[in-house]
């Protein structure tokens, strides 16, 4: 499709795409000094108090403060071919996007502003304080608090509630916590505690295949490099394998694992996690915080079984969509990307396969996944917006690298020395695009 933005007849067209990002940018900033929009929440950047005086006990506890690490390998499955399914065209005035991406980026620049003079660290916490503290938590509200960051040391109790894990009911939360952790240590006993002569070939093989991928999770940060920690992430990964037959053990789901091992062991070890030993913490608390990362990833997966079942069409479908979101954003790189025949399942897959967990430094994992617990079932489309945010930061840069380098650059991101403030960033757009496209009746609708 040709698109006419120069010379008399495309000048109109131009400004009311101008209109248009303009009149978003506004509604996204209106959002952001606290006016409400149904289902959707404010970007904050957080900052955290200088003291805990007035938050209950049970929330005054430290930071703790993760390593940056990412690994570097390419799954097997990049090399496959997408069967595309059949797109409808987005609405013409959104399709018109793609020519303003300078626009965009400074639009996002100014939401980048606004959310930096919002910032109101102790505000937040006493917000979060009030919500944890009812006898009934309200979810959605919850979600909306959440969704720009929950301050570290709540977060174990506030994942365990966007997810469903622990019930609101305050009244009712401890029983079923225990309930939940008794039954998973009873399958662990029939599934993992057994000999290999009562285990199927194929059962052997998934448990071989986990311990090779144990010591390979995050190889960057030290602590999980400690036997006894590989061992746990092995019983959880063999007994979610063993009652999900229908996907089983997928390599990935391994990375998927660290979030919610590391934010439910926070609650037991203070400070760097450089400076963590599992071996400090009693055999019957392992098993809970165990118990709570196998029932927190069945949760997480359960939004998204497609995206690991034979052939992952979940994720295929997505890496698609991505493609066309790029093209309509940015159809420079898009077209660039394309002339230099690289496909976007070639980097893309992996992304989406881990959720991000190898691309960025390890200790921003906890607050991105604090957006996409926020945003529950919603959470596999949102990723697409995510991941294109993800991948335009460096656009600039992307159209001028030939195959090889662009193959080498996307498997190796400069992320390195990122920090909360490039994260945000990314998030930012990705909401700022979400407002602009998701509207539009066809948006990347399949066929």
């Amino acid at each position: 499709m040709n698109d006419n933005t120069h010379g008399e007849e495309g000048q109109p067209k131009r400004q009311n795409l101008d209109s248009r990002l303009s009149q978003t940018l506004r509604n996204v900033q209106q959002l952001l000094k606290g006016r409400s929009i149904p289902g959707k929440v404010s970007l904050t950047r957080r900052l955290e108090p200088s003291g805990n005086s007035g938050l209950p006990k049970q929330y005054q506890r430290s930071y703790s403060q993760n390593d940056a690490g990412r690994s570097n390998d390419v799954d097997k499955y990049m090399e496959g071919e997408v069967r595309n399914p059949n797109i409808s065209d987005i609405n013409m005035t959104v399709h018109k996007l793609r020519s303003s991406a300078s626009n965009i980026k400074h639009a996002a620049r100014e939401v980048k502003s606004v959310m930096g003079a919002r910032s109101t660290g102790s505000a937040r916490v006493l917000k979060f304080t009030k919500e944890l503290s009812g006898q009934m938590v309200v979810i959605e509200r919850l979600r909306e608090l959440s969704w720009s960051g929950v301050p570290p040391y709540m977060r174990p109790d506030v994942w365990r509630l966007l997810l469903g894990y622990a019930p609101p009911n305050s009244d009712r939360r401890e029983g079923v916590l225990r309930r939940k952790r008794i039954e998973y240590l009873d399958c662990v006993a029939q599934f993992y505690d057994i000999p290999d002569t009562e285990r199927s070939d194929d059962e052997i093989n998934m448990l071989r295949q986990i311990s090779v991928d144990c010591p390979r999770t995050v190889p960057d940060v030290a602590f999980f490099q400690q036997p006894q920690v590989q061992k746990s992430l092995e019983r959880i990964l063999y007994t979610w394998a063993i009652r999900h037959p229908a996907s089983g053990y997928v390599q990935g789901i391994n990375d998927l694992v660290t979030p919610f091992l590391v934010v439910f062991l926070s609650e037991y070890l203070d400070g760097s996690i450089d400076s963590w030993s599992i071996s400090d913490i009693s055999s019957a608390n392992i098993s809970n915080i165990e118990a709570d990362c196998y029932w927190c990833l069945s949760q997480l997966l359960d939004g998204m079984q497609d995206h690991y079942t034979f052939a992952q069409p979940g994720i295929q479908r997505l890496v698609f969509k991505l493609k066309e979101l790029v093209r309509r954003i940015d159809e420079p790189v898009s077209r660039h990307v394309e002339d230099q025949g690289l496909e976007f399942l070639q980097f893309a897959f992996r992304w989406f396969n881990c959720l991000l967990i190898r691309e960025i430094p390890f200790h921003l994992v906890t607050r991105l996944w604090d957006t996409y617990l926020a945003e529950g079932d919603a959470l596999p489309d949102f990723l697409v917006y995510i991941f294109a945010s993800f991948l335009l930061t460096w656009s600039d840069t992307l159209r001028t690298l030939d195959f090889q380098e662009l193959v080498m650059f996307l498997q190796h991101l400069p992320t390195h020395n990122w920090t909360d403030q490039e994260l945000e960033m990314v998030l930012s757009r990705a909401y700022m695009w979400h407002s602009m496209f998701n509207n539009s009746p066809s948006h990347l609708a399949t066929s």
